[in-house]
């Protein structure tokens, strides 16, 4: 399918990239690994595409005492691949596509993936043979149909165990920088998931330098290159053989990414099935897949919760490393 028509610039700043992006009809490009796949199905049409390769701002890694800083235009192979990064965000970054996916895509496009759907993700004609769909040209979600807010589900696999480490993220727009927690990026409509108005660039991530035992596990349909049907992210601490910090947060399931809540609860218990299940429980309640890909809702629910246990058992056991499923 032909690529429509657009002007595409190439700015050298941030601050050239978000004047360029304040423009109607703009759209930004990172790695391009989920934007152009929509360009050729037509679910985009810009204007106009800012091109972020040469902003060199957004390349960098650094690290002081309190501080870990991810630049959002460092791409998912150096991620995966860096000394010093917590495991939940490298797996996490291994986790996506093939080789040559995370060569090209980079951090702030994964945070920004547009949400997906089986009503969505097809061809022009497809979805005009099918009365198209709330999020893009008409006035149904055909996954909810008496709902009035589209359901296509996010499936960034990096968001997560940002989450989960307590990420925050730069926000650059005209007149400067704002930093907010990550789960403020994101909001629970699959039409419009994220909090950025025009011109606003997603500059780096920033987390606290705290050691604490992470990881990240996924599910999908392949061995490779898929979305996930579930992706979980834990953080935790130890202390004295009982849990003294417990963070965790899932992919896949809902129109955003979602940090569990009520873990605080959990905090001073001791490793083992009995916690493993408290945190599946909470799982389960909280998740709410709906028919938003080839995988059962129900399925994808329990998915959730048996891949939130097995990885708990898994850090609370001192494993650091996992293959996703």
């Amino acid at each position: 399918m032909l690529l429509p028509e657009f002007t595409l610039e190439r700015p050298r700043s941030l601050a050239e990239a978000a004047a360029l992006a304040s423009r109607e009809g703009a759209r930004l490009l990172a790695g391009g690994t989920g934007l152009v796949p929509n360009l050729r199905l037509g679910l985009e049409t810009p204007k106009t595409l800012v091109c972020l390769e040469n902003v060199k701002e957004l390349k960098t890694i650094q690290a002081d005492s309190d501080t870990l800083r991810i630049g959002a235009g460092v791409s998912l192979r150096e991620i995966a691949e860096a000394d010093g990064l917590p495991d939940a965000l490298r797996e996490a970054a291994r986790a996506v596509g093939a080789p040559a996916h995370r060569a090209a895509a980079t951090l702030g496009g994964n945070l920004c993936l547009d949400t997906r759907c089986l009503y969505y993700n097809q061809s022009e004609h497809w979805r005009q043979s099918n009365g198209y769909c709330l999020k893009r040209g008409g006035d149904t979600c055909h996954v909810a149909p008496r709902g009035k807010l589209c359901r296509a589900a996010f499936s960034g696999d990096l968001a997560p165990a940002l989450l989960a480490l307590e990420a925050q993220v730069e926000i650059f727009r005209p007149g400067g920088t704002e930093i907010l927690p990550l789960e403020n990026l994101y909001r629970d409509d699959g039409a419009q998931p994220l909090m950025l108005a025009p011109g606003h660039i997603v500059a780096a991530v920033r987390l606290p330098a705290r050691e604490v035992r992470s990881g990240y596990a996924k599910a999908r349909r392949r061995g490779a290159i898929d979305f996930p049907l579930a992706g979980v992210a834990i953080a935790l601490e130890l202390r004295e053989g009982r849990i003294a910090r417990l963070r965790a947060a899932l992919t896949g399931t809902n129109s955003s990414p979602i940090p569990i809540s009520d873990l605080e609860s959990l905090v001073g218990r001791e490793p083992g099935a009995a916690l493993e299940a408290a945190l599946g429980k909470r799982v389960e309640k909280q998740v709410k897949p709906l028919r938003t890909g080839i995988g059962a809702a129900d399925y994808r629910r329990q998915v959730a919760v048996v891949l939130a246990r097995r990885l708990l058992a898994r850090l609370t056991a001192g494993e650091t490393t996992g293959e996703s499923s």
